[in-house]
């Protein structure tokens, strides 16, 4: 009556992917963690939030070149490395976003 299909496959997620993944969701929560805060001190942000945000630049980028070196691994699940870049883009663009606000408005 109902015909099902499997597919049985070796293929496994990139390690790399994933780490790319998980630096993306730090990266995004320490920026939201940042703004945030800043916006709970009436705008006040302390050095030590412009040190975590350069830190944070320096792993998303990192996470970048990791989910592109997963993407170029052969036969495997290439979806966290997509995340990953993904999310890490997004990050950059987060703190490119912040240092235009704070340099022209």
């Amino acid at each position: 009556m109902f015909s099902r299909k499997y597919i049985y496959t070796d293929k496994q997620h990139t390690n790399k992917g994933i780490m790319s993944t998980i630096l993306g969701i730090l990266d995004l929560a320490s920026i939201a963690y940042a703004i945030y805060n800043t916006y709970d001190r009436g705008g006040q942000a302390p050095l030590r939030y412009a040190a975590a945000c350069v830190l944070i630049l320096l792993f998303s980028f990192i996470g970048i070149v990791l989910g592109l070196i997963g993407r170029q691994e052969s036969e495997r699940f290439y979806i966290f490395a997509y995340i990953g870049i993904l999310l890490n883009i997004i990050a950059i663009m987060g703190i490119s976003g912040i240092l235009y606000a704070g340099a022209y408005i």
